[in-house]
């Protein structure tokens, strides 16, 4: 096989319309939602011979993921500029280099960040799934709540486990993330010194931002995307027959009342 049939059947993959690709990028989009899962669920757990075994495996399918993504596009240098390119990369490294240790395992939750970025991906859920179409703003808002939640919980663990005899497991240092992220603070877990201070503070302001984000998801008006043929307009109210912005006649579809 040819380099250049090579990369066209890796678009095909990535980026066609095919039930093919369609199918390989859901695919992907259920790996990308284990690995989460994945490395929550073993952030909780000692490391032993199953998980680190299971790194291995995860890393080098993230590896040929990333490889082929590579290979496939049409603007390699660019791709660097990305920086869920960078997040990838770090995700690899934490989960193939061993010497990276305990050390570095918290970097693999920018993992996470590689969920629902993938536009083809973004743009088959909204034609696929009524669900998504409808609660789109919902769905982003909680994934982003619930990324900055752990890589703060993993910073917070980090930093503080040989410090801090307050913080001896990553649910001591979730339940420091949360109170301080809602602003409850009991005060039964505290971070010390400068560097725990300006810990709290990012989890303060980032977290009750984040937290507001998805409370004004929840309680605002249910709102879809579709461009308006007329002006752009790219969200509207799911019911709406004119677009507010400039009037025209909307055909948004509906599959009707159940």
């Amino acid at each position: 096989m040819s380099f250049a049939s090579l990369q066209k059947n890796i678009r095909r993959l990535y980026e066609g319309a095919t039930p093919e690709g369609v199918r390989f990028r859901y695919a992907l989009l259920m790996f990308d939602v284990v690995t989460v899962l994945f490395i929550i669920a073993t952030s909780f757990l000692p490391s032993n011979n199953i998980t680190e075994a299971l790194d291995v495996l995860f890393g080098v399918v993230i590896l040929t993921d990333f490889a082929a993504r590579l290979l496939g596009s049409r603007h390699r240098l660019r791709d660097f500029t990305h920086f869920s390119t960078w997040t990838d990369i770090v995700a690899i490294i934490s989960f193939l280099a061993p010497l990276a240790g305990e050390a570095g395992g918290f970097l693999r939750i920018l993992r996470t960040l590689r969920l629902l970025r993938d536009y083809q991906m973004l743009a088959r859920l909204r034609e696929d799934s009524t669900f998504f179409r409808r609660n789109e703003e919902v769905i982003f808002a909680v994934t982003n709540l619930a990324v900055f939640i752990f890589v703060m919980t993993a910073i917070v663990y980090e930093t503080q486990k040989f410090r801090n005899a307050q913080i001896s497991n990553y649910a001591d240092a979730l339940y420091f993330t949360v109170t301080a992220l809602t602003t409850t603070g009991f005060g039964d877990i505290t971070l010390s010194g400068t560097t725990g201070r300006m810990i709290t503070v990012i989890i303060m302001i980032f977290g009750v931002t984040l937290f507001f984000n998805l409370a004004r998801a929840l309680l605002s008006p249910n709102k879809v995307r579709f461009a308006c043929p007329t002006c752009g307009l790219q969200r509207h109210d799911s019911d709406a027959v004119h677009c507010k912005a400039c009037g025209t006649v909307l055909n948004i579809p509906d599959e009707g009342l159940t």
